[in-house]
């Protein structure tokens, strides 16, 4: 079961993110700033943070800051009242993940927490194999018979994630929330385009093919 932290000075608030997660299978801890953050994942393990910006002792900022300086990479979404650009690039820049403007739809922030975990997952496992095929994203490289091709990272995202669930069918808006974000404004058919560059790298691979599922999207195939 996946651990949360949810980091937020409203009790209210945290409780309702916590009854919401908990709901949708997650195991979740509450706190109420960044101090009593950074304490809790002294004595614990987390997969994923959730975080107010304006917190009294110590702010969201602070908080990401912090963690990345100590080269802790779990995923972190934050939510706050600032919506301005401003402040949301300075999230950004301390080493946030997602991003979220109160009042939340709590449903959807359960598809962002989801979409972050399952990035961080791919992350974590950093390989996958198919038949006689490596893909190893330390590299973003695929291996078979000794020859390696290196891939642009989104075409190499794409063929990771698909082939983490071999047969799984990912519609174009999954696969363009997980590997551009949510919110993105690039044209969902743009899924399409790397698609068509990676089947044209991949045409002569005996180890999968990739499927497309007219009117919902595309899975790979083990062959």
């Amino acid at each position: 079961m996946f651990r949360i932290l949810v980091v937020e000075d409203d009790a209210e608030l945290r409780s309702l993110f916590r009854q919401v997660l908990e709901k949708n299978g997650y195991q979740v801890t509450g706190v109420s700033d960044g101090v009593q953050a950074l304490d809790a994942l002294d004595l614990d393990y987390y997969d994923l943070i959730i975080s107010d910006i304006m917190m009294p002792n110590m702010d969201g900022y602070e908080l990401v800051r912090q963690l990345r300086e100590a080269a802790i990479t779990i995923p972190v979404m934050m939510i706050t009242a600032k919506d301005a650009f401003d402040d949301m690039r300075r999230g950004f820049l301390s080493g946030t993940d997602d991003y979220m403007v109160k009042p939340v739809n709590v449903n959807e922030m359960v598809l962002r927490v989801g979409a972050l975990l399952r990035r961080a997952r791919m992350i974590a496992e950093r390989k996958q194999t198919l038949g006689q095929t490596v893909l190893e994203c330390d590299s973003y490289t695929a291996t078979r018979d000794g020859v390696s091709v290196t891939l642009p990272q989104k075409e190499f995202q794409l063929l990771y994630k698909m082939a983490s669930f071999p047969g799984k069918i990912f519609t174009r808006q999954q696969l363009m929330d997980e590997i551009w974000g949510y919110g993105s404004e690039t044209d969902s058919h743009t899924v399409d385009v790397h698609i068509g560059r990676l089947r044209d790298r991949f045409r002569d691979n005996p180890d999968f093919r990739i499927v497309t599922m007219r009117g919902v999207g595309y899975k790979v195939v083990k062959e």
